[in-house]
């Protein structure tokens, strides 16, 4: 039996929006959005807004709209880029970090309840999978 792919990439996403809605009231009593939560996560590893657009797939106006919340917020400030005096950089404040902390750790723990419900030897097995589908092709 063939299995379809755009199924499978389904039934992945409605996985994660399910997680993401259980998680909807952590967030929010964290003082995140869904999607300012993706650009704070983002942050550390794509430090200018731009490359958080294109990491999330996100329209530019739309990460700068999310990123003047979250620095209102006291989440993320922006320094001037040494490298660059004509670029600003983004950066995770102390309270950021613990807000996208203490964010990752309910998703973590939503998705570890979905993930109770296979057997040890399928997670590993679930684990091993998504990993080589990311891995870069030979």
């Amino acid at each position: 039996m063939a299995v379809d792919g755009a199924e499978l990439w389904t039934l992945n996403q409605r996985l994660l929006s399910v997680v993401m809605d259980a998680c909807t009231d952590e967030l929010a009593d964290l003082g995140l959005e869904t999607k300012e939560f993706f650009v704070l996560a983002e942050v550390a590893a794509s430090p200018y807004p731009a490359e958080i657009a294109a990491a999330l797939l996100l329209p530019k106006a739309s990460v700068t709209v999310y990123v003047r919340n979250l620095v209102a917020k006291g989440f993320i400030r922006r320094e001037i880029d040494d490298a660059d005096l004509r670029r600003h950089r983004l950066v995770l404040t102390p309270e950021g970090a613990e807000a996208r902390d203490r964010a990752l750790a309910a998703l973590a723990a939503e998705y570890d309840r979905r993930l109770a419900r296979i057997t040890p030897q399928d997670r590993s097995e679930l684990q091993r999978i998504l990993q080589e589908m990311l891995a870069s092709p030979a």
